[in-house]
This record gives C-alpha cells, sequence and structure tokens, in this order.
C-alpha cells in the first residue's frame, strides 16, 4: 500500500499570553513539519520575531497566522530574527519590503549572507570539507544533484539588518523589554530574547521541547563549545516559560538545559571511544556517534554535528588530526 499522504500544514496563529501570539509556519521538511514565529503587541503593532522559510505560497501562510489572532502584517513596526536560518530569517526581505520595518539581526550572519551572494562557492565550500572528512564522491554525486533540484535557499533575499542584535540591546514591548542573549552554537548568528520580569525566554532553535542537536560547522573555532557556554548563560538566567522556533511552549526549561548537556557529553564520549584504537575519518566516526550510517538526507547533517565534536575536543586538548597525504582525507585519533 502507498504511505498515507503528509497532512498538509497551514499557518496558524494563537494567544499564549495576553501581548503575545505564537505564529506557527509550515516547513518542507521531512520530520519538521512548521516552524514558530512570534508577535509581541508593541504601541500601536508588533514587534515580528522570526519570519520562517520562504517558499510559494509562505507569506499567504504567515498573513493567515496573523489573521487568525487579529493582526496584520502592516502591523509590524520592527523585525528581529533569532538567528540567519532559513526557516528563521527566510522572509526577511519581503517583510522588509512591505512594512517599511527594521530588521535586527546578530552581526555573525556570514553563515548565511556567504551562501546567499554565491551559493556556487558556497556549495564548494562544504563540499571540499565533505571531501577532507572521507565521504565518498558518489554520495557528493547524489548530493550535488539533489542540490541542483531545489537550489533555492529558503530566503527571499539577504537584507543587511539595520542593528546588531549583541548582548546589552534590548527590544522594547509593551510586556516589557527583552534583553538579547548571544546564544552561539547551533548557528553563529544566533541570539535568544529574555524578558527578565515574567521570565519568558523566546530560545529559537537553541533550546527545543524535543532536544535534538545542530551544529553550523566551518564558521567559528568551536561550535560545540559555544553551545555548552550558551547553555550555561541561558541556565541562569532562570526563565520559567520558554518559547522555541519549533513545537509548543514549555515550562521545564532547566531540565531541558541538562538533557542538552548530558546528550552532548554522551557524544563527545562517543567518539572519544571510537577514536581511542586508530585513526578514523569524520565519515567512518559518524555512524558510532549515531548508531547507523546516515541516509543521504542526513549525511550533511551529522557530518556537521561530528565534525563539531571533534574540533571540540581538539581545543580542549582529547583530540588530533591526522593530515592526508597525497589527497588523502585526514584522520582523527585520541591525543
Amino acid at each position: 500500500m502507498p504511505a498515507p499522504a503528509r497532512k498538509r500544514e497551514l499557518g496558524r496563529g494563537e494567544r499564549v499570553l495576553p501581548g503575545l501570539w505564537r505564529l506557527r509556519l509550515p516547513l518542507p521538511w521531512p520530520g519538521i513539519p512548521h516552524g514558530n514565529a512570534w508577535a509581541i503587541a508593541a504601541g500601536d503593532g508588533i514587534v515580528l520575531v522570526d519570519t520562517g522559510i520562504h517558499a510559494p505560497g509562505s507569506m499567504a501562510h504567515l498573513e493567515r497566522a496573523l489573521d487568525m489572532v487579529n493582526l496584520r502584517l502592516d502591523s509590524v513596526r520592527l523585525l528581529v530574527c533569532t538567528h540567519a536560518h532559513p526557516d528563521h530569517f527566510g522572509q526577511a526581505a519581503t517583510i522588509v519590503e512591505r512594512t517599511g520595518c527594521e530588521l535586527w539581526l546578530h552581526p555573525n550572519h556570514g553563515h548565511m549572507s556567504r551562501a546567499a551572494n554565491d551559493p556556487a562557492l558556497w556549495l564548494e565550500h562544504r563540499l571540499e570539507i565533505a571531501r577532507q572528512s572521507g565521504v565518498p564522491e558518489d554520495v557528493l554525486r547524489r548530493y550535488i544533484e539533489q542540490r541542483r533540484h531545489s537550489s533555492d535557499l529558503g530566503i527571499a533575499g539577504f537584507v543587511e539588518p539595520d542593528r546588531n542584535l549583541v548582548d546589552g540591546v534590548t527590544v522594547p514591548t509593551d510586556l516589557g523589554d527583552w534583553q538579547v542573549v548571544e546564544t552561539p552554537g547551533h548557528a553563529p548568528s544566533h541570539v535568544c530574547f529574555f524578558q527578565a520580569e515574567r521570565r519568558l525566554l523566546i530560545s529559537g532553535d537553541h533550546l527545543l521541547g524535543r532536544v535534538t542537536l545542530h551544529f553550523d560547522f566551518g564558521y567559528t573555532p568551536d561550535p560545540a563549545g559555544e553551545f555548552l557556554e550558551s547553555l550555561e548563560k541561558v541556565e541562569d538566567l532562570g526563565a520559567r516559560l520558554c518559547m522555541a522556533g519549533h513545537g509548543r511552549t514549555f515550562t521545564d526549561v532547566r531540565t531541558h538545559v541538562h538533557a542538552y548537556r548530558q546528550l552532548v557529553a554522551e557524544r563527545l564520549q562517543a567518539v572519544l571511544d571510537t577514536i581511542a584504537f586508530e585513526p578514523l575519518t569524520g565519515i567512518e566516526i559518524v555512524p558510532h556517534v549515531f548508531g547507523r550510517s546516515p541516509d543521504e538526507m542526513m549525511v550533511a547533517e551529522w557530518m556537521s554535528e561530528t565534525l563539531s565534536y571533534l574540533q571540540h575536543l581538539e581545543m580542549t586538548g582529547r583530540a588530533e588530526r591526522v593530515n592526508g597525504a597525497d589527497g588523502e582525507p585526514e584522520r582523527w585519533r585520541a591525543a
């Protein structure tokens, strides 16, 4: 029997608190059916946090979600983005163009702007990392073919921010000021927003209700280490309600922080155990970290995470790389 058709997702809006609304927006990715944007009352309009991905019909989904809570796109007075990934930043250019609002974003957005400005060079850089890590050429050819058929990055265009979201900046709303908390790791540009009096946290993809990990590899010296440091910053805030980039709100914030820290520790140990006896390439290490070999959909994701662990172990003196000779991929061994 054929598999049942996936239920069509539509943009939906709902009130979380007076003056704060969740905008649930569809995503085209298997296993990640939707993402969240957030609207916060601010004077005669709203602050919009994140945008959803740019895809056919995506703006209609955003407008539908806003309409369900009696808001309009032209109510947006300020757009702030937790980070420059397509599902959080993708419609920024369109929103800025249509509303005339300012965009605030963390300045370390090169992981997106470089891809948007020169996608061919960005792809070649990713392929070189994969070859260096031992990914077979036939897998890379299939990956290139997939990229050819889905060359759209999921963004309407890159727009430079009007203000940099860094520690010390606050976002004013009717619920009070939201403190910007720099939380790199998941992405170099990642920030969270914290409303101290109400102990509210908009966490983007730093904390999710379902504990999952992703690190953008190749843009900063130690994304896994940065993520662990960011966990400490968020734990110290003492938030009591978390509004994440995907899924429902949750209250057990500290429990989630501990679960993320434990998962990183387990995967770091799995890497160390794997390279304890012989030098291995990155792609050879991946199955030992995740329990199985990646399929074509996951090879880039799992490689990025595994290389981030290796880089962290190298930075902390527990692993070292063995450079390949005559075009051979590099390998890793315990230090």
